[in-house]
């Protein structure tokens, strides 16, 4: 089976389409996914790529065009959500340890639902503790873990490769050196893992 390598950074507000209703589509596709957090915000600073700053009109139309597409995928979001969040870098230490330890896509749909449907943002309390509470991981434990060097430089170390990769967005979808950016490309990256076309 081909691996599809996601790449998510939490605090991307497209991303939250796809962190909730990616293991379903993986089940149902039969396709393998890799969970692979990254900074997205180190990215567009590196190139000069910042979306929403300073943009109201694109900054309304993204939150619309979630607030369409979400019930598309049984999603109830309430927007729009806190952004730009100030914890990403934190929020994305944590997911990479949950990505090590095995419990990264828990940590990483509670933390979407609490930002996008209460309010709450990620990468800050009560986000963080109660995200890593209900999935059965104790806070202090992962926060002093997920701040440790090994994880800030692993986190800077995979952002690296992202963008050697030519990741430029969250989410991205990465099939065998193609690189499908967008929430609205998963599909496309599936069709690329089962038969190298579209």
């Amino acid at each position: 089976m081909t691996q599809i390598d996601f790449w998510y950074s939490i605090g991307s507000t497209y991303s939250y389409l796809t962190i909730l209703r990616l293991p379903e589509v993986a089940r149902r596709e039969g396709v393998d996914i890799r969970w692979r957090p990254f900074n997205v915000r180190h990215v567009m600073v590196e190139q000069n790529n910042i979306p929403f700053k300073d943009k109201p009109v694109k900054t309304a139309y993204m939150w619309r065009d979630i607030e369409r597409r979400a019930p598309r995928y049984g999603l109830h979001p309430k927007l729009p959500a806190p952004y730009p969040l100030p914890g990403l870098v934190l929020a994305n230490q944590v997911a990479l340890l949950g990505a090590e330890e095995g419990w990264g896509e828990a940590y990483t749909q509670a933390t979407y639902r609490r930002w996008f449907e209460a309010g709450q943002p990620a990468g800050e309390d009560p986000n963080l503790s109660d995200s890593l509470a209900e999935i059965g991981q104790d806070p202090a434990r992962v926060l002093e873990s997920a701040q440790s060097e090994r994880i800030v430089d692993a986190l800077a170390r995979d952002t690296a490769q992202a963008m050697a990769l030519g990741v430029f967005g969250s989410p991205s979808f990465v099939v065998g050196g193609e690189v499908f950016w967008g929430d609205d490309r998963l599909e496309d990256a599936i069709a690329w893992a089962k038969s190298g076309r579209l």
